[in-house]
């Protein structure tokens, strides 16, 4: 979760985007099988009212879809709170355990927006190692407003490059900056109402939450196996909160705080990204072929500047986009969730140095899943901002905003001017916020494990360490390294102790570092 700044800004997503950039610069492409034998599942018996019974006793019916994959799709209630006004859908796919089956394994990469679905369908190797493969039925799902499911649809692709690459016009913060992404806002708000129509108003996580427990249901476990990264954590965190008496088995890796405010996460993720930043500057100059020279503290002024320059004068693309500093900033924190991309980097500053906007736009469109012929793969962008908006309160008050960018800039020179005025989006959203924010101890709940890496640039460890002290149970897994999240991309031990916990139940010691 980040915030946007106005609408033309940085979309920070904490999603586990490492195999999904991967997979996008390297053309990788999944192809869907013919459907062939069905199979079913027995729905776990619960004890739910007369109203939600149809939902939790419906029986799922898998088809193969893909590479030894199943599919289904659930029906849930629109609304949780009156489940007599309609249904949604929502898809899933699963992976058969390869061994002696100890139950399901539901997982979430992140976002909001990001796709279960596609996790699992196109890099289940990263969403879960050999062992869990062997153990559990590695479950994949687009939450609702997520892609296959039940979506939000707002824009068009061409109307998409305008909301998310666009130049606002008028210097950052002033009145008519302020008011031009103000009208940006409400108009694609007014497309998502209009297009999306009444689920828009039903996207928020605690509904989601809901969603997941009767797919717990359906899927015939009794209690919840859960592996759920970046938003997923929190998504993992609602779902404790509201159900701590069907926790099963919980990993939050890369975690967000429930109780941080809006504010809070943006300037928290402000200086993750700057400490990041700061990392491959510092490993960058000690390499041949560094585009920059000098110290770290004279590389990090140098990119100060060069968004100060696309800030003032951007720079054309090929294909007629104009390269700003919101989206040079997009193009640079992409790679900067995983150190193992940080040769990108080189590539960007390189070109935008020599007043070339390619790399960028290829970084930026990857992380935005543009395709190269124009258009965009998923609902990500829109799902975002539906679901943060519902899940966050906003403030769009001129002196306010302003007050907080100070704040930002003063926090993270570099990265933190454009990481703000983020509330005008949602605050000129159609419908009202409805989360509250707050800790979470889930009292009572099983044992849950909380994985947190100490240089996670957008999910700092400090709210791991955050989370881990308010749920009841928390038990916090410290991985010391860079990048975002750390099961199946750090290092033995984290894997180890993950799959310990989720296949023996073995709880790491306190202070458990890898």
């Amino acid at each position: 979760m980040t915030t946007r700044a106005g609408s033309r800004a940085v979309r920070i997503a904490a999603v586990a985007v490492a195999a999904v950039v991967a997979l996008t610069l390297s053309g990788c492409v999944t192809w869907f099988l013919p459907a062939k034998t069905p199979a079913t599942s027995t729905p776990a018996p619960d004890n739910v009212s007369a109203a939600l019974h149809p939902y939790y006793s419906q029986v799922l019916h898998w088809t193969s879809c893909s590479s030894g994959k199943q599919c289904a799709t659930a029906k849930a209630p629109l609304d949780w709170n009156d489940p007599g006004v309609g249904d949604i859908e929502l898809a899933l796919i699963r992976q058969p355990a390869k061994g002696t089956k100890q139950g399901s394994l539901l997982t979430n990469p992140g976002g909001p927006g990001a796709s279960g679905y596609d996790f699992v369908k196109d890099s289940v190797d990263f969403v879960a190692d050999a062992t869990l493969q062997d153990h559990f039925d590695i479950v994949g799902f687009d939450p609702r407003g997520v892609g296959r499911s039940t979506a939000v649809k707002c824009y068009d692709a061409k109307e998409m490059d305008q909301y998310l690459y666009g130049i606002t016009p008028g210097v950052r913060g002033s009145d008519q900056w302020i008011a031009e992404n103000t009208a940006v806002a409400k108009d694609f708000g007014d497309a998502c109402q209009q297009n999306t129509g009444a689920p828009l108003a039903k996207l928020d996580t605690v509904s989601a939450a809901r969603d997941l427990d009767l797919l717990r249901a359906t899927l015939g476990d009794t209690k919840l196996n859960y592996l759920g990264y970046s938003y997923g954590t929190y998504l993992g965190s609602i779902y404790a909160g509201l159900y701590p008496g069907k926790t099963g088995r919980l990993v939050l890796d890369g975690a967000l705080d429930p109780a941080a405010s809006n504010f809070d996460v943006t300037e928290v993720q402000a200086k993750g990204f700057e400490s990041a930043l700061r990392a491959y500057l510092t490993s960058c100059l000690t390499q041949k072929g560094c585009p920059f020279t000098g110290t770290v503290d004279g590389a990090m002024a140098t990119v100060g500047q060069l968004l100060a320059a696309v800030e003032k004068s951007p720079i054309r693309n090929s294909d007629g986009r104009e390269l700003g500093a919101n989206t040079l900033v997009t193009a640079i924190i992409t790679p900067l969730y995983d150190a193992t991309a940080w040769s990108y980097l080189d590539k960007l500053f390189e070109s935008v140095m020599k007043g070339s906007a390619s790399v960028a736009f290829a970084l930026a469109d990857s992380y935005n899943n543009r395709t190269a012929d124009g258009t965009y793969s998923d609902n990500s962008t829109e799902a975002f901002v539906a679901i943060n908006c519902l899940d966050y309160t906003y403030n769009a008050d001129p002196a306010l905003m302003r007050s907080q960018a100070a704040e930002l800039a003063k926090a993270a020179p570099v990265i933190g001017p454009y990481m703000a005025y983020g509330d005008i989006g949602c605050a000129n959203w159609p419908y009202k916020a409805s989360g509250q924010r707050g800790p979470i101890s889930a009292d009572g709940s099983a044992p849950i494990l909380v994985v947190g890496t100490t240089n996670d640039p957008a999910t700092p460890y400090v709210w791991a360490k955050n989370l881990s002290a308010e749920l009841q149970n928390g038990h916090l897994l410290t991985y010391k390294g860079e990048g975002h999240t750390a099961y199946n991309k750090s290092n033995s031990c984290v894997n180890n102790t993950v799959d310990a916990y989720l296949v023996k139940g073995t709880i790491p010691g306190e202070g458990k570092t890898c």
